[in-house]
């Protein structure tokens, strides 16, 4: 019988997905579930952009061109230059949603056994990307105690080899909701050329940035331009997840000219997906400022909620729509897999995230969860109340 490749063997199923079987199986029996699990906002799109479709007249739906169409392209050059980001229009590749973009950015500046340092809990996909790519993850733990901040530098410096390339964050983070401060990014400046490195950063929440914070870009740090590379996506900003539209960011011209190899190979983005995330550029500002309310307003709610739970502890995000909470429990993967088995009140459950799938370190996280607060404040406290109920009673 042909075998299954050792790459395809090693590749992580997702903490995120892997748990839909039961999910799917707990609404057949009737269950009604709120989904803390996946990053899917209940925010609406904004009309411009599916407007820009409905108005649409093409006849032939054709190719784009590889690095995607260069209005859109020049588009977007103008939204940085709005966040005092100033990159060219050929500086940017677009692409089939943030993924391709972390994907074209391993393949170019990484080989096989190369090493990546991630800050760990960091997107789950960013195991699956470096697996797919032959990429080792070299983790550097943050820590609930300190709100997952920046590890100390020193300890990005311990790991360092010959095999690494690289340093890669999500700034504000997936799962973990931190956002990084200026200083920060100007300690891992100063590492990355000193060693150089380049500077990968996941900017696609940049927009999510709470209590009078302003995000800071690694595009925004002076001296680094032939080190940054920029991760962003349509998927959150404009609750766009379906265009799969994101984009790849460096003024490294050997980065983008490699970067498009690899576009060309996959021969283009998606042609009317583009059509409408150029349009969702003209979004007014208001959209953000009602979505950015809302989402403090879910965040103040979930941490107090959570906060009435013993045994629990939390990290209070400052961006993004993540948190990371820490049970009193030895596995979260059990717990989750048993609330949508053998628990309900009133018929109703919780999905949640394990967190383990977000670390690469063997053994940590396991008795944390993620929560993306993408549901109304209502139920957000429901869901809470559930869990506090939950936990009463289980037993590892």
């Amino acid at each position: 019988m042909p075998t299954i490749s050792k790459k395809g063997v090693s590749m992580p199923e997702s903490p995120i997905r892997k748990l839909v079987p039961y999910a799917e199986k707990a609404e057949k029996a009737g269950k009604s579930i709120y989904y803390l699990n996946i990053g899917q906002p209940d925010i609406k799109t904004p009309k411009v952009a599916l407007q820009a479709i409905k108005d649409n007249d093409i006849e032939v739906l054709s190719y784009s061109r590889s690095e995607g169409s260069e209005p859109y392209r020049q588009k977007i050059a103008k939204y940085y230059a709005t966040n005092d980001i100033h990159v060219n229009h050929d500086d940017i590749i677009v692409t089939t949603g943030g993924s391709e973009a972390l994907l074209f950015a391993f393949g170019s500046i990484m080989d096989t056994d190369d090493e990546v340092i991630i800050p760990e809990p960091f997107y789950a996909n960013y195991n699956g990307f470096s697996t797919a790519s032959g990429v080792k993850v070299v983790p550097v733990i943050s820590k609930i105690e300190n709100n997952f901040a920046l590890p100390p530098i020193e300890e990005f410096e311990k790991l360092i080899t010959p095999k690494t390339k690289a340093i890669l964050i999500c700034n504000p983070g997936n799962p973990t909701g931190y956002l990084y401060s200026k200083e920060e990014i100007k300690k891992l400046a100063a590492i990355v050329k000193k060693h150089d490195l380049f500077l990968i950063a996941d900017e696609v929440y940049r927009e999510f940035a709470y209590d009078g914070a302003t995000h800071y870009s690694i595009l925004q740090e002076e001296g680094l331009e032939d080190y940054a590379i920029v991760i962003d996506s349509v998927s959150k900003r404009y609750s766009m997840c379906g265009a799969r539209i994101g984009c790849l960011v460096s003024q490294n011209k050997a980065v983008i000219k490699t970067a498009l190899k690899f576009a060309q190979a996959r021969l283009s983005p998606p042609t009317l997906a583009q059509i409408a995330s150029e349009a969702a550029l003209d979004t007014p500002q208001r959209y953000f400022d009602d979505v950015i309310e809302e989402y403090v307003e879910r965040r103040n709610v979930l941490i107090k909620e959570l906060n009435t739970i013993e045994g629990v502890q939390v990290a209070n995000p400052k961006g993004a729509f993540y948190c990371i909470a820490q049970l009193p429990i030895k596995n979260s993967d059990a717990f989750a897999q048993w609330l949508l088995e053998s628990f309900d009140i009133d018929g109703e459950t919780v999905m949640v995230a394990p967190a383990a799938g977000f670390y690469s370190t063997p053994g940590v996280g396991l008795n944390q969860i993620r929560i993306a607060y993408v549901l109304n404040t209502e139920s957000l406290i429901k869901a809470v109340h559930i869990l506090k109920e939950a936990l009463k009673i289980y037993k590892d």
